[in-house]
């Protein structure tokens, strides 16, 4: 039992700290295209972690399912308003950024 608690306390405080990583890329990120790929890369996993720490606290099998139901359904909503966002961004013209000189 101490161990099923301390293994969920681990996947949510890593989930955490995905979040807080995909929070730092958008604030640190230049561009439209860069932020949303630290966005839906680091909030998925994050998501995909906090998920698994809850099902293993879940205490049913029917929360267990609807927990892990979840993520999926998060995952197929990210990248359906990821996809849009660029195509907007692409079609108001607003170009990816580009170092401007090559550093070696």
């Amino acid at each position: 039992m101490v161990l099923l608690e301390l293994s969920s306390g681990v996947f949510l405080l890593c989930g955490a700290a995905f979040y807080l990583a995909g929070t730092v890329g958008l604030l640190r990120f230049p561009d439209v295209y860069t932020r949303l790929h630290a966005l839906t890369k680091a909030d998925n996993l994050g998501l995909g972690f906090i998920t698994l720490g809850l099902a293993l606290q879940a205490e049913t099998v029917a929360s267990l399912f609807k927990l892990l139901l979840i993520w999926p359904l998060v995952l197929a909503a990210s990248a359906t308003v990821s996809y849009a966002i660029a195509r907007r961004a692409e079609r108001l013209g607003i170009k990816p950024w580009r170092r401007s000189s090559p550093s070696c």
